[in-house]
């Protein structure tokens, strides 16, 4: 009779590293986020406990999958879908998941408006979303107790289930404002406790956001020079301190506009001119199309210019 065949004393950690290439996504997520230090931190945190938890299954150390819900809290603009997507790609990689994809979505789609209505709109969303991950922005609004006959409620009973049932097909991500976060999951204590990895978006600094919009000019082929440098750090600094603000998103609305602006400036010069643009001048985000928007004239507006 044969003798039992014991299972390896040990397991090559770094084997299991490269043949996922957790180090690529994790490289990737450097590149494209300026910044976000402790949120770059966690998500290796989060890496390292996959692999290991991984190498311990093969070993037949752990019996059940790890618990992965998570909750991304911070203002808007600083970079929580990102991420979403960056860890759907490592927990398909290690086989937490079949597909990795992201299925984002808010309470309008998960939320009906009569009754019957609210259960088929959630169940179809967490069948698309089966095999990744379950994006929920502003998550919060699922619960309106003020309402009695809100049907969020519901929604929240039937994700609690499937997270609870099927946490090793699906990977469920809350996100929203922290104070408004911490609210909703003191009222249902039940979505609390499902949540493994609380991870904060902290904003954005002056400097870091002077980075993202450089870099965001960089990726659409723009540059500035060192007078459009200084309009857009002085750019920042009035829009930070105005309502509404949200970081990243904000800046890129601003590019937008500068751009809009560049256009409009090179096309009426050329009306008058002989009509012919150098490719410096086409790529060139001047201060003054940075300066023509409303934040500079200091005054109260629905929304920046």
């Amino acid at each position: 009779m044969n003798a039992p065949v014991s299972p390896p004393a040990s397991i090559d950690l770094q084997a299991i590293l490269q043949e996922a290439q957790i180090q690529d996504v994790l490289d990737q997520l450097d590149r494209e986020l300026v910044g976000l230090a402790p949120v770059k931190r966690r998500i290796r945190e989060i890496a390292a406990f996959l692999v290991v938890s991984r190498a311990r299954q093969s070993l037949g150390l752990e019996s059940a999958a790890p618990s992965l819900h998570m909750s991304f809290t911070g203002n808007p603009g600083t970079g929580k879908t990102t991420v979403a997507m960056r860890m759907a790609e490592i927990l398909h990689r290690l086989g937490y998941v079949r597909k990795g994809h992201v299925v984002s979505v808010t309470r309008d789609d998960l939320v009906g408006q009569y009754i019957g209505h609210t259960a088929p709109k959630t169940k179809e969303v967490l069948k698309k979303a089966m095999g990744g991950v379950l994006f929920i922005d502003e998550a919060y609004y699922l619960y309106r107790p003020e309402n009695e006959r809100d049907y969020g409620q519901e929604a929240i009973e039937i994700l609690l289930q499937v997270m609870e049932n099927h946490r090793d097909d699906l990977v469920v991500i809350l996100a929203g404002y922290k104070d408004r976060m911490g609210t909703f999951f003191q009222s249902n204590p039940g979505m609390s406790s499902r949540i493994a990895h609380h991870i904060d978006f902290p904003d954005y600094s002056a400097d870091e956001l002077l980075a993202i919009a450089e870099k965001m000019a960089g990726q659409m082929n723009y540059r500035f020079d060192e007078g459009s440098i200084l309009a857009m750090r002085e750019y920042v600094a009035l829009r930070a301190a105005q309502p509404h603000f949200a970081n990243a998103r904000s800046i890129r609305n601003a590019l937008d506009r500068a751009r809009l602006r560049q256009a409009n400036r090179l096309f009426e010069a050329a009306m008058t001119a002989q009509g012919a643009v150098a490719a410096d001048d086409l790529t060139l985000i001047g201060a003054e199309d940075i300066r023509a928007s409303r934040v500079f004239a200091q005054e109260p507006t629905d929304g920046p210019g």
